[in-house]
């Protein structure tokens, strides 16, 4: 039987490369943010949860003690570790695994960061209470991702084009649905922040090497949605568009 985590390992085993070059990944102005965070709290023991390609490793290991990259697709983690190493960044471990479950001692753990991961994620309020166990009191955890949205007509494209685009999407939560799995898991919810994120459809579909009978769906969906979607999304012609992004800060409280 085919798991959702099977699916996502097989999507993603061949594209380290695809995402250790996208511009999309590997800037962002939630980057300083994310740093100043951890600088300040000086924060010791971080994982970076689904950490892909590994931009936020390469970001945050000057800051703090240690750095675990953490992904579910083997390739990634090894990419993540061997770019460690070029970059000179010593204190970068690697580590397999799902977010539903985390192979950490309890309160083991000062922050946890996740970076446009959480949508790939086959339960994400066991993952949020896994993420409550392994962190130490006042610890804290980042999470940029992007945004569903609740009307359902600007909901249901975006599902859409993310799935025939990727099939091992599973959603883009709203920002209910997200405070709900903060406040269910314990969290105290420190900061919510909304950014927007430009996405130019040729490197979108090419890094995830969408094939052409789904890239064409994709541009019938654009193209016969509404002009309320099309504004809102700011569908452009060529079928680049920009979507909404949270940026959340949780804390576990003493």
């Amino acid at each position: 039987m085919t798991t959702q985590h099977d699916v996502n390992q097989q999507q993603y085993q061949d594209k380290s490369s695809a995402y250790l070059n996208s511009q999309v990944h590997a800037q962002g102005i939630e980057f300083e943010k994310i740093c100043k965070t951890l600088e300040k709290q000086s924060f010791k023991r971080v994982l970076d949860l689904g950490c892909g390609a590994g931009h936020v490793t390469y970001h945050i290991a000057p800051y703090v003690e240690q750095v675990i990259a953490y992904d579910l697709t083997a390739e990634m983690v090894g990419l993540v570790v061997e770019q460690a190493k070029e970059r000179g960044l010593n204190n970068v471990t690697g580590q397999q695994g799902a977010a539903e479950n985390l192979a950490f001692a309890d309160q083991s753990l000062c922050a946890v960061v996740s970076r446009y991961s959480a949508h790939h994620w086959q339960n994400v309020p066991q993952a949020m209470n896994e993420i409550y166990r392994v962190l130490k009191p006042r610890g804290k955890v980042i999470f940029i991702d992007i945004l569903g949205n609740q009307q359902p007509v600007l909901d249901t494209f975006l599902q859409s084009i993310e799935i025939i685009r990727d099939p091992s999407h599973v959603r883009d939560y709203s920002l209910a649905e997200w405070m709900n799995f903060a406040e269910s898991a314990g969290f105290k919810i420190e900061q919510v922040e909304k950014q927007s994120l430009k996405l130019d459809f040729k490197s979108w579909v090419e890094r995830m090497n969408t094939p052409p009978e789904a890239v064409a769906t994709l541009h019938y969906l654009q193209k016969k949605v509404s002009d309320m979607v099309k504004n809102y999304y700011q569908i452009q012609s060529d079928g680049s568009f920009q979507s909404e992004v949270l940026y959340l800060v949780l804390t576990k409280p003493d």
